[in-house]
C-alpha cells in the first residue's frame, strides 16, 4: 500500500513528497508551500480540461467509425467534407512565423544527430550526454561500417588490417570535408599552425594548406606541436588528435591517433515512451537522474569485467583560436526531457477526490523545477547558455490539446517564478490530427517552439486506429511506401518551414532501430537530411558518431531553403488511408505477418512488464536486434487488430501464433537469468496475459496507445513479485 501525505487538497506519496521536498526544492527559490499550493490549484483548474480533450478524441472517433461503416461508397471529396464538418480537419490560420527567443545553437543552428534515452537508466543517460564527443576510430572499428573482408576481422585482440581500413575511411573522410590543395591527409607527416593557419607537411616533403583556410577553427598544445587540431563545417566540429605515444598515433606518419567527431548535439531524456514508470518508486527514479543531470552531478558505478567503473558528465572542451584566443566547446548533449502525454494519470499524487492526477502534470511541473536549477547555476554544469528548459510534449492531437499544453507551461512558469516562455516545447507529429492541422499546431505555441519531428511508428499506429473501421490495412512493410507516410513526411518538413522554423527550431525524422546495422544507416540515413531534417534519431552514441558525417557531407541549411521555396499542401496526400485494395494474401503471407507482429509485441512486453525495462535492443523474429519503445507495441498490435476486426484472421488463428512466438522469444532470452519464460504456463504469465490485452482489445483502446494496458500489468507484475519476496 502506497502512503499518502495530505498537501493543500493533494494527496501525494510519501516517497514522491520527500524527495521534492528535501531534494528538489532547496536552492530552486520556490517554496515548499508555493510548489504544493500552485500544484494543487493547477489540478483542480486544468484537470477537468484535459478530460474535456480526452472525451474529444472518443467523440470523434466514434463519429470516425460511424462514418466509415455507413460510407462504403463514398468519394475521397466527401470523406474530407466528412472530417472537416466534425472539426478533425481544422479551418487553418493565417501565414505566420514563430517568434521563439533565446534557443540554443544546439538547436536553433547545429543540425546534427539526437539520442533518445531512457532517464531511469542513470548509465544509459551519462552516456548519451557524454556521446556529444565520439571517436571515428572506435565507431567504424567496432561496427560493421568496415567489412570483414580480407582479413579485417573484429577478434578479441587488436587487428591492424582492420586497423588500416578504419585509418584510409577516416583519412578518406578528411580529404572529403576539409581537403587540402595538391595532397591528401593520408600522405600528411605533420601538421602545424603557422601564423593563425594550419600548415601540413606531406610525406613528399612539400607543405600544403586547406583549400578552405576558415574550416580551421583552433587546436589543443602549442602551435608548434599541437595534440588537437579542430576544424567546423555545416556547423559542427571535429577535430584530428595527435599523440605519438599513442599505439595507433605511433604507427602513423602524422602520428593521428583519432579523429574525435561532434555527434549527439542534442538528446532526448525521455520519461516516456522509453521508460517504464507506473509509480511513485519509479518516477522518483526519473526525477532524481533528470535531476542529477541538471546539476551535472549524476554518477553511475558498474562492474566491466573484474573492474569497477564510475561514470560522470564530461567536462567542457577547451581550445585555443587560431589568433590564440582561448575558447570552449559543450562536452555534453544539450538535454531535453520528454514528458508523458495527455493521456495517462499517476497514483504518486491523488486529486482532493482521491482520483489520479494527470501523469503530464506531474512531469511538467517537476521536470520545470528541476531544470529551474541549471539555469541558477545550481550545479557543476549548466544545460543551457540561453536561460531555456526544452519540454518535448508527445501524442498530442491537433491545435487545442497542443493549445492546452501551452496553458499548462504557463501556469508551471508562474508557480516557479520562470519567465514567460522559458519552457520551450517540441511537438511530436506523431498522431494524425496533428499531422492534418500541424501549422494550426505549431500558431498554438509559437513563442516557444523548438521541435517538431516524425514518426513512423505511433504516427502508423494512428494512422490505422483511426481508421480502423475502413477496411484492413496493407501490410505492414508496405506502409513505408505508401503515399499517406510520404505525404506525412514532407508535409512535416513543409510546414515547418513555412512557419520559420529554420534558424530557430529543429525538424526531426525518426530512429535508426538497428544499431548492429551500421553500414545500412551510413547507406540509408542521409536521405533524411535530403528531405530536410536537421536533426534525426540514432540508437547508441556510436551510431550518433556516424551519422555525424552525413550532415558534414550534406549541408542542411540549402536543402532545407530549396525545399522551402516549392510550397505544396500534401493534406490530400496524408488523407490516404492505406486501406488494402481487394486483398488477396495467401495462408503463408498472413501467417508471415502474424509471426512479425506477434513476436515483436511479446519480445519487448515481457521486459517491459516483468523487468520494468521501458527500452532495449530486442531480437526480431530473424534474429536483428532492435531498438524498441512503446511504440513497436502500438504500431503491431493496432495491425492485428485491424486484421482481426476485418476477418484477415481468427481469435484462434493469433492466440496460437502468440503462444508459439512466446517460445521463440523465451529461447532468445534464454541467457537472461533475470528472465522469467512465458511458456507454457501462459495463463499465469502476466507478460503473455498483457501481450493478449494489446492486440483482443486493441480496437477499444483509446486511440490505441499501449499504456493503460502495460501499466495494470506491470503494477500487477511488480505486486507479484513483492509477495514472492515476502513469503
Amino acid at each position: 500500500m502506497t502512503n499518502y501525505v495530505k498537501v493543500k487538497n493533494l494527496q501525494v506519496a510519501q516517497e514522491l513528497y520527500d524527495f521534492i521536498n528535501s531534494t528538489v526544492i532547496p536552492g530552486s527559490q520556490v517554496t515548499s508551500e508555493e510548489f504544493w499550493e500552485g500544484f494543487g490549484d493547477l489540478v483542480t483548474d486544468l484537470a477537468p480540461k484535459n478530460k474535456e480533450l480526452l472525451n474529444k478524441r472518443e467523440e470523434l472517433q466514434a463519429k470516425i467509425h460511424t462514418w466509415h461503416k455507413e460510407n462504403d461508397d463514398a468519394s475521397f471529396e466527401e470523406y474530407k467534407e466528412f472530417l472537416t464538418s466534425i472539426g478533425y480537419i481544422e479551418t487553418e490560420v493565417d501565414d505566420f512565423e514563430i517568434t521563439t527567443e533565446n534557443v540554443d545553437d544546439e538547436i536553433a543552428i547545429q543540425a546534427g544527430p539526437q539520442l533518445v534515452v531512457p532517464v531511469n537508466n542513470g548509465r544509459y543517460a551519462i552516456n548519451a550526454a557524454n556521446a556529444r564527443w565520439g571517436s571515428l576510430y572506435d565507431a567504424l572499428y567496432g561496427t560493421d561500417a568496415i567489412s570483414e573482408e580480407n582479413g579485417a576481422t573484429k577478434g578479441n585482440a587488436y587487428n591492424p588490417v582492420r586497423g588500416e581500413k578504419v585509418i584510409d575511411y577516416a583519412k578518406s573522410f578528411l580529404d572529403e570535408i576539409v581537403p587540402l590543395e595538391g595532397g591528401s591527409h593520408k600522405d600528411a607527416v605533420n601538421y602545424t599552425i603557422i601564423n593563425g593557419e594550419l600548415s601540413v607537411r606531406l610525406s613528399n616533403g612539400k607543405t600544403t594548406r586547406l583549400i578552405d583556410a576558415t574550416k580551421f577553427v583552433g587546436y589543443q598544445g602549442t602551435a608548434g606541436e599541437p595534440i588537437a587540431v579542430l576544424f567546423k563545417n555545416h556547423d559542427l566540429h571535429f577535430e584530428i588528435q595527435i599523440d605519438s605515444a599513442h599505439p595507433i598515433g605511433q604507427l602513423d606518419s602524422a602520428h593521428v591517433k583519432d579523429i574525435l567527431v561532434e555527434s549527439a548535439v542534442t538528446t532526448i531524456m525521455d520519461c516516456e515512451d522509453s521508460v517504464a514508470a507506473v509509480d511513485a518508486e519509479d518516477k522518483v527514479l526519473v526525477y532524481t537522474n533528470w535531476l542529477g543531470l541538471m546539476k551535472g552531478d549524476l554518477s553511475s558505478t558498474f562492474k566491466k569485467g573484474n573492474k569497477e567503473i564510475t561514470r560522470t558528465l564530461n567536462p567542457d572542451r577547451e581550445y585555443n583560436s587560431p589568433d590564440d584566443k582561448v575558447f570552449t566547446l559543450p562536452g555534453r548533449s544539450l538535454l531535453f526531457v520528454r514528458n508523458v502525454g495527455h493521456l495517462m494519470t499517476s497514483n504518486a499524487i491523488l486529486d482532493e477526490n482521491g482520483n489520479e492526477v494527470p501523469e503530464g502534470f506531474l512531469d511538467c511541473m517537476i521536470t520545470s523545477l528541476i531544470g529551474k536549477h541549471t539555469l541558477l547555476g545550481n550545479g557543476t554544469y549548466q544545460n543551457s547558455s540561453k536561460g531555456s528548459i526544452y519540454i518535448v510534449k508527445p501524442k498530442m492531437h491537433g491545435s487545442e490539446e497542443v493549445a492546452f499544453a501551452n496553458e499548462l507551461f504557463n501556469r508551471v512558469e508562474d508557480i516557479l517564478g520562470l519567465a514567460r516562455n522559458t519552457l520551450k516545447i517540441g511537438v511530436m507529429d506523431e498522431e494524425r490530427r496533428t499531422s492534418l492541422n500541424l501549422k494550426n499546431c505549431i500558431h498554438a505555441v509559437k513563442e516557444r517552439i523548438v521541435f517538431i519531428n516524425t514518426g513512423f511508428l505511433d504516427r502508423t499506429g494512428d494512422e490505422m486506429h483511426t481508421s480502423m473501421e475502413s477496411g484492413p490495412m496493407i501490410r505492414k512493410k508496405d506502409m513505408k511506401t505508401s503515399t499517406w507516410l510520404n505525404g506525412y513526411e514532407k508535409s512535416n518538413v513543409m510546414v515547418g518551414l513555412s512557419v520559420g522554423l529554420q534558424g530557430t527550431a529543429q525538424i526531426g525524422k525518426g530512429m535508426w532501430a538497428m544499431p548492429e546495422l551500421m553500414a545500412d544507416m551510413l547507406q540509408q540515413k542521409g536521405s533524411q537530411l535530403h528531405a530536410g531534417a536537421n536533426t534525426a534519431w540514432v540508437p547508441s552514441p556510436t551510431a550518433a558518431t556516424l551519422h555525424a558525417l552525413h550532415y558534414h557531407q550534406i549541408h542542411v541549411k540549402n536543402v532545407q531553403q530549396e525545399i522551402a521555396s516549392n510550397k505544396v499542401d500534401y493534406k490530400n496526400y496524408i488523407l490516404q488511408v492505406p486501406v488494402a485494395e481487394n486483398p488477396n494474401w495467401g495462408v503463408e503471407e498472413i501467417q508471415e505477418e502474424l509471426d512479425n507482429n506477434a513476436q515483436g509485441i511479446l519480445g519487448y512486453v515481457v521486459r517491459w512488464v516483468e523487468l520494468g525495462v521501458g527500452c532495449s535492443k530486442v531480437p526480431d523474429i530473424n534474429n536483428v536486434g532492435l531498438m524498441e519503445d512503446r511504440a513497436t507495441l502500438r504500431i503491431s498490435s493496432q495491425h492485428i487488430a485491424n486484421w482481426l476486426h476485418h476477418g484477415v484472421c481468427t481469435e484462434e488463428q493469433v492466440m496460437e501464433t502468440l503462444k508459439r512466438m512466446a517460445k521463440v522469444v523465451d529461447e532468445q532470452n534464454a541467457g537472461d537469468p533475470e528472465y522469467i519464460p512465458m511458456a507454457p504456463d501462459y495463463d499465469n504469465s502476466i507478460a503473455f496475459q498483457a501481450a493478449c490485452d494489446l492486440v483482443f482489445q486493441g480496437y477499444d483502446q483509446p486511440s490505441g496507445y499501449t499504456e493503460p494496458i502495460l501499466h495494470r500489468r506491470r503494477i500487477e507484475a511488480k505486486e507479484k513479485s513483492k509477495i514472492k519476496q515476502s513469503s
